[in-house]
């Protein structure tokens, strides 16, 4: 499946503050996938931001990588093979869940050759923002199985957040001459995780188990779940916390994940125990931790999820 989002795009200034977003009401409403974005331990590190002046052409940096491109000053052409061409004006974004085969280059034939300077130089060039993103937990792969083989988020009223961002950005760039920067790199991680949220916010029914996070009802249960996942949750509780009889909030559970609630709420342990895991805490503790009486049914419940018993999970990748 591929996406792309064709709205219209806004003019991109430095100084625009025509959108007000309110962010503290986005985040309540998107809790539980902040929840697993936080578990999965993202990195991102920026490895371009310059201005490219000349006639040059950008292709794929590293296929398989999560990866994103933002044009931070004029615009560029997007060429996917077998994916479509798309024009991508200043602050329209890019995710390549697995990078695959592209190519970007200016919408208006620059000319003189390919150079990558700093944005305060005279010459005419496309800003280009360019950045990878890493995932330490291997709960990563449920939220990136579920996204489309690219993502493309237009700058516009639809998208307050990406403008505000997109400014920060331009301002950090022009402070300073490294592409390397905390600031730089703490800002497109934003980036990232407000484009996540934002796909799953408009595309429920498409995603899988992401599909819970956006359902308002299902929603309450799995926040529940992620505040305390040491609880003996059944599923009666759960749908009293959903608003829902239990007949009803099983079937939609089960419609829309293809899980049950207990099968997610094992799922959810499981990834919590293993982080536990590798941050150095021991067996018994975490058992008790994510919900296990005894180290024993914690262990063969954590084995038959990763097929590797949990005294061997600091060892591992």
């Amino acid at each position: 499946m591929k996406l792309h989002y064709s709205l219209p795009a806004v003019k991109c200034t430095m100084n625009d503050e025509s959108s007000t977003f309110n962010a503290h009401e986005y985040r309540n409403k998107m809790q539980a996938l902040t929840d697993l974005l936080k578990l999965m331990q993202l990195d991102v590190a920026v490895y371009h931001n310059a201005k490219v002046c000349g006639d040059w052409q950008i292709n794929e940096h590293e296929i398989g990588q999560t990866c994103f491109h933002m044009a931070t000053e004029l615009g560029v052409k997007l060429h996917i093979p077998d994916g479509g061409d798309y024009l991508m004006e200043c602050g329209d974004l890019v995710i390549f869940p697995h990078e695959i085969p592209h190519t970007m280059k200016p919408i208006n034939k620059l000319s003189g050759p390919q150079q990558h300077l700093s944005f305060d130089s005279k010459l005419t060039g496309v800003g280009m923002l360019c950045g990878k993103v890493n995932f330490k937990h291997q709960a990563s792969q449920q939220l990136l199985s579920a996204l489309p083989n690219f993502l493309i988020i237009k700058n516009n009223d639809d998208t307050p957040w990406l403008a505000h961002l997109l400014h920060l950005i331009q301002h950090e760039s022009y402070q300073t001459q490294s592409s390397e920067t905390l600031i730089i790199n703490k800002l497109s991680e934003l980036l990232f995780t407000y484009a996540l949220k934002h796909y799953v916010n408009l595309h429920a029914s498409e995603i899988g188990i992401l599909a819970l996070y956006a359902d308002a009802k299902l929603n309450r249960a799995i926040k529940a779940i992620h505040a305390t996942p040491s609880k003996q949750w059944t599923v009666e509780q759960l749908a009293k916390i959903a608003l829902q009889s239990r007949t009803s909030f099983s079937e939609k559970f089960k419609k829309i994940s293809g899980w049950t609630p207990m099968h997610y709420l094992t799922w959810w342990r499981m990834q919590l125990a293993s982080s536990l895991l590798r941050s150095g805490k021991n067996v018994w503790s975490t058992a008790e931790e994510v919900g296990y009486k005894s180290e024993a049914a914690f262990s063969r419940a954590f084995k038959r999820h990763f097929h590797f018993p949990p005294t061997q999970a600091n060892k591992r990748p």
